[in-house]
């Protein structure tokens, strides 16, 4: 999962909102990314993502969801977020778990 998360990071780094949305290539691997984050969610080890609840894992597969049922409606505002406001706090809560 720290692989996806950096690979988020790094697609965007030095990119504003404008130049993110206006990219489609670095749109796609980053909603690519995203997906696959879900993926790892949700065949984590129940016992495990319950004893890690500082990740948020059922919210992460429920973008997974989001992304692969409508992703001709992704909110590429909602997208630019989650990799700005909350993939840097998971990269480091998902580093301390290794």
């Amino acid at each position: 999962m720290t692989a996806y998360s950096q690979k988020l990071l790094e697609y965007c780094d030095g990119y504003t909102y404008e130049t993110f949305k206006a990219d489609s290539k670095t749109v796609e691997a980053c909603v690519f990314n995203l997906s696959q984050l879900g993926e790892l969610c949700h065949i984590v080890d129940k016992s495990f993502s319950s004893s890690h609840p500082e990740i948020p894992w059922q919210e992460i597969y429920g973008l997974r969801n989001r992304i692969v049922h409508d992703y001709e409606g992704i909110n590429l505002r909602l997208v630019w977020e989650i990799i700005t406001g909350d993939i840097p706090p998971l990269l480091e809560a998902l580093q301390k778990l290794i």
